[in-house]
């Protein structure tokens, strides 16, 4: 019997614990991303978006609800469907949100460079290890100590993103519905939409990380899926109201020229004429960043702590730290993974990337759903249908090399599965 973790975590912890983990790079960047290809329409992709992911979250939920150990989709593969399919869940999660750790470190440091006004880029690779270690001792004193950094990360947030919502509703009316005019683009608009709402996808996607921790929540068939489902709510409506603001305010074009060289919302809330408004949402950003780092590393050492107790990753990062609150190895072994991606100071993970590797993440969750008992199933069959076959369709509107990728690194996992079940096997 593997050692387990304690259960610490109520509603409004695993709440704040979501939103750290959705409200991040997602609502800094990839709205805007997801403008430059939709334009206006971009507010119809964040609304499709946030129906698959709220299928997806209500289907995590109710399987976290009656599967909760650490782990997630890995856990619900191997349980549900078979270890293949699971142990693709985990592997796929690694891979992405490593990457995706290590740029939002990489983030964290330069919008804390550009927000003291320092253009020196050999201080962004150290900074960004600082940040890691710093929240990777954080996450090994366990679960409490890492909610008390969450609250303050998504409080600040929050706030930031409230201001920009408040500025920006007076230069919205004064446009009126110019802006939103024409709403589809011109070429191939149902292409555009379906693109970009799986851009638009990624940036809901830290729920997830509620039902990663399952292990560390109270009462886990009723909070879990409350958590998840306010987590979902709150976040659909900031979405729509910071996509209507943005681009209602300054259009969708100039939201997507922002991509290249800073923060889109940072970028738009300077033409609102607010006093002090790209500071505060630099702020913003800076937290955000920090938030993503510090849910990640929870997420990922929790997975990784899972793999290890299956085999399919050595044993030694199933140990837990002495007081059962931390799986202590796995925290250390993903701040160092972490950091070592950030040591090249140049980690570029695309949207596209992340988007094909969570819908696939999440078609595995949402078919290990369809598997539940009717003893067990919380919602109607038909919503795990629904999840599925959208996270199906939505994966492969990315570009085709995105997604060619990914296949080729689900086939490198096997080929790691079938040596490590050599290797038990021998030993």
């Amino acid at each position: 019997m593997p050692e387990m973790l304690k259960r610490e975590l109520g509603v409004l912890g695993a709440v704040l614990m979501g939103l750290g983990s959705i409200i991040g790079t997602g609502v800094f960047v990839s709205l805007a991303i997801a403008a430059g290809i939709a334009g206006p329409a971009v507010v119809l992709a964040v609304t499709i978006a946030a129906l698959v992911a709220i299928c997806n979250g209500l289907n995590s939920a109710q399987l976290a609800a009656n599967h909760a150990v650490s782990g997630g989709t890995y856990e619900y593969g191997y349980r549900y469907l078979n270890p293949w399919l699971g142990f693709t869940a985990g592997w796929m999660f690694l891979l992405a949100k490593s990457a995706s750790a290590a740029t939002a470190a990489l983030g964290f440091a330069g919008y804390l460079l550009n927000s003291l006004g320092l253009v020196e880029q050999s201080l962004l690779v150290p900074i960004a290890l600082g940040a890691v270690l710093v929240l990777t001792l954080i996450v090994l004193n366990g679960i409490q100590r890492s909610n008390q950094a969450n609250v303050g990360i998504v409080a600040v947030t929050l706030l930031s993103l409230g201001f920009f919502i408040l500025s920006g509703l007076k230069p919205l009316a004064s446009m009126g519905l110019s802006n939103f005019t024409p709403f589809f683009p011109t070429e191939n608009p149902v292409k555009a939409v379906l693109h970009a709402s799986a851009l638009a996808f990624v940036a809901y996607t830290g729920y997830g990380r509620i039902a990663t921790m399952g292990e560390e929540v109270r009462e886990p068939r009723q909070t879990i899926p409350r958590a998840i489902g306010m987590a979902m709510v709150f976040t659909m409506l900031l979405y729509l109201a910071i996509a209507i603001v943005g681009v209602g305010a300054v259009g969708a074009s100039e939201l997507s020229r922002a991509t290249e060289t800073a923060a889109p919302l940072e970028v738009a809330v300077r033409q609102f004429g607010s006093l002090g408004g790209p500071q505060i949402l630099a702020i913003g950003a800076i937290t955000a960043m920090l938030g993503v780092l510090l849910n990640l590393i929870l997420g990922l050492s929790r997975v990784l702590m899972a793999m290890g107790r299956r085999g399919d990753m050595p044993r030694q990062v199933a140990r837990l730290n002495r007081e059962g609150t931390a799986p202590s190895v796995a925290v250390v072994v993903i701040g160092v993974a972490i950091a070592f991606l950030v040591l090249s100071g140049n980690v570029k993970t695309t949207w596209s990337f992340s988007a094909f590797t969570v819908l696939v993440y999440y078609a595995i969750t949402n078919l290990a759903a369809l598997r539940l008992s009717d003893a067990e199933r919380l919602y109607p069959k038909w919503l795990a249908w629904t999840g599925l076959l959208a996270c199906l369709f939505l994966a492969f509107w990315v570009e085709t090399q995105i997604w060619l990728v990914g296949l080729g690194l689900i086939l490198i996992g096997f080929l790691w599965k079938i040596g490590m079940e050599a290797l038990l096997e021998r030993g």
